[in-house]
Order: structure tokens, then C-alpha cells, then sequence
């Protein structure tokens, strides 16, 4: 049985420990919190120590895995830190998204893992549901065609103004990680940005993209307008059809070219799929995650890896450039 420690247990740290909670390979052995009453309770409902020092928890507990869920500056500025020492212990670690919000800090953390023969995840959890897992099923198998484009789209009210790219590093490495997962490397970006009326921050914005295989694709995204019901749009196209994937666990649809008869896979509520809300699809996440340790998985083989946070990220910086400068931007990747 694998034993988790968990550094950061507000609201997503609370949530990963009840999913690794139901894992068949691994369960919770302690909570890490610097803030003592975060710690504290997680530690009371959860039955397990509570530590207030990453150091203390790696060195007393010693655990397998170690996830990386705390927050900070545009939702990341704290994971670096706690990640460096997770894996310089040995520990394999999954961590929330974004990997970090400075590029050179996500490439040392994924070139320790690297160095250290450790498996590294990050929470790239729209892409591991059984519809997302369906569509790339039909696109490996070639039912698609030869790839054209990819359209997506994502929204969700979040008022806050904490930078002036909040908007694009926090809630796009999920876009981003969906449509590479679909349609491989991005290496070129334009990216259009825009300031909602009462917002300081870049809260809407457009890229447009090629990808290395030539695919053209298209990404708009906001922090203007409520949830509701869907939220998310993925739109695949090829020469031999094109498939929509609404919320990655609502709704798959495959238009093939040159027919009418469309093949349509709804999650309803009495239905075999076990992701009902988006929170369930954190479950699925964090257990493939689990799953691949117990299996032995070689580091590079992680799905939603490190190095699939970092390339996203790339993305984004590259966005941020084309908006500063008006200009079509070439990702990095060194």
C-alpha cells in the first residue's frame, strides 16, 4: 500500500485526500498545512498525524507519494518549493495545477524528477475522463481522419484580480493539456487578450495556434462569465469527421464526413459513467496517478506528467508574449 502525505489541505487539498482515499493502492498517512488550524483539521477527519513543516512530514513519515496541493500568487507561486523537497526525498509527487507560474521554476522541477528516476504528475484532470479517453481513441485509431483543426473553449466567473495574467496562467493549462492531448505539440501562438468592463486584469482572451503537425486550433477563454451549465468545448475535426466533447463528461459526439448518422455518447444520471460532477473527474486523476505507481510506470510514461504542465505553460508564455508585443510568437522549448 502506497503511503500519501499531502502538503496544503484547504478546499483541493481536503478533496485529493478523499480521493486517495478510495484508491485500492494507496492511502493517506499524513496532512501537512503551515497554517496549524488547516492542519489540524484535516488531520481530526482524516485519522491521520498533522505536520506544520514539509521537512518534518518527509523526514518522519517518509512517504511514497507526496501530493503538491497549496496555493499562492496566480494559483502556483507554492508549488516549487514544497515540490523540490518532495522529490529530493525520494517521494513520487503529483501536483496541482499550474506546475508554477515561472517557467524556470517548472523546468527545475521536472528536471529533478528527471534526475532522480521519480514519476511526476500534475492535475491535468480534464483530460482523464471515459469520453476524453473515447475521443482520442477514435483519433489514435484514425477514425478522424487526417487531423485539420481543433476548436475549444472554456469559461468560469472568477472575480479575482490578483495579475494582469491571472486569467491565462491559472485556467489554461487545462485548455492547453486537452487540445495537446488531442492534437500533440503547439508551436505557435497569437494570442488577443481583453479587460472586461470593472476588470484590471486580462480576464478574456483569444489564441490562435499551430501545432507541429500542422493542425491549426483556436482557444477562448474567459473569467467574465458564469458557470452554468456547460462550461467547456472541445471541437476536433479531420478529414474523415469531427467530434464535440462538451465538459469532458457530459456529452461526445462524432459526426462522421459524409454521413448523416451520428454517434452520440451522453453521461446521463442513471448512465455507466461514474463522473457526475467535476469533482469526480479529480478522482480519476489522482487514481490513474496511483495506478501507474503501483504498476512500476516509468517516469516518462506518466500520463498528464510534468513535463505535460511545463509544455503548457510554455503555451501560455508565449500567449503572453504575442499579447505584449502584437505579434505571432514561436513556443520555446528550451
Amino acid at each position: 500500500m502506497l503511503r500519501v502525505g499531502i502538503v496544503g489541505m484547504g478546499p483541493i487539498g481536503n478533496l485529493h485526500a478523499d480521493c486517495y482515499g478510495t484508491s485500492t493502492h494507496a492511502r493517506v498517512a499524513a496532512v501537512c498545512d503551515r497554517i496549524a488550524e488547516r492542519a489540524d483539521a484535516a488531520s481530526a477527519r482524516l485519522g491521520v498525524p498533522a505536520f506544520y513543516d514539509v521537512a518534518d512530514m518527509l523526514k518522519e513519515i517518509q512517504p511514497d507519494i507526496c501530493g503538491i496541493t497549496t496555493g499562492g500568487y496566480e494559483y502556483s507561486s507554492d508549488h516549487y518549493e514544497p515540490t523540490m523537497q518532495a522529490l529530493e526525498a525520494g517521494c513520487h509527487v503529483l501536483g496541482e495545477k499550474p506546475i508554477a507560474n515561472e517557467i524556470a521554476q517548472a523546468k527545475e522541477m521536472v528536471a529533478l524528477a528527471k534526475a532522480k528516476g521519480r514519476c511526476y504528475g500534475i492535475n491535468l484532470n480534464h483530460r482523464f475522463t471515459p469520453m476524453a479517453q473515447k475521443a482520442k481513441e477514435w483519433v489514435v485509431a484514425g477514425r478522424l481522419g487526417r487531423l485539420l483543426f481543433v476548436n475549444m473553449a472554456m469559461w468560469i466567473k472568477n472575480p479575482a484580480e490578483s495579475s494582469p495574467w491571472f486569467h491565462l496562467k491559472a485556467l489554461h493549462p487545462h485548455t492547453l493539456d486537452v487540445m495537446r492531448y488531442f492534437c500533440g505539440d503547439i508551436t505557435h501562438v497569437q494570442c488577443f487578450a481583453m479587460k472586461a468592463p470593472g476588470r484590471s486584469i486580462w480576464s478574456t482572451a483569444h489564441f490562435n495556434m499551430r501545432f507541429a503537425n500542422d493542425v491549426v486550433g483556436g482557444l477562448t477563454g474567459s473569467y467574465d462569465i458564469e458557470r452554468g451549465h456547460p462550461m467547456e468545448r472541445c471541437e476536433v475535426a479531420g478529414t474523415g469527421g469531427r467530434f464535440v466533447l462538451d465538459d469532458m463528461f457530459d456529452q461526445l459526439t462524432f459526426y462522421p464526413a459524409g454521413n448523416v448518422e451520428t454517434t452520440v455518447i451522453r453521461n446521463t444520471v442513471f448512465g455507466p459513467f461514474a463522473e457526475k460532477t467535476f469533482a469526480d473527474t479529480f478522482r480519476n486523476r489522482i487514481h490513474r496517478f496511483v495506478e501507474q505507481i503501483a504498476e512500476s510506470c516509468a517516469p516518462d510514461a506518466i500520463d498528464g506528467s510534468g513535463a505535460d504542465g511545463l509544455a503548457v505553460q510554455q503555451v501560455i508564455a508565449a500567449a503572453i508574449e504575442s499579447v505584449e508585443q502584437g505579434t505571432v510568437v514561436a513556443v520555446s522549448k528550451a
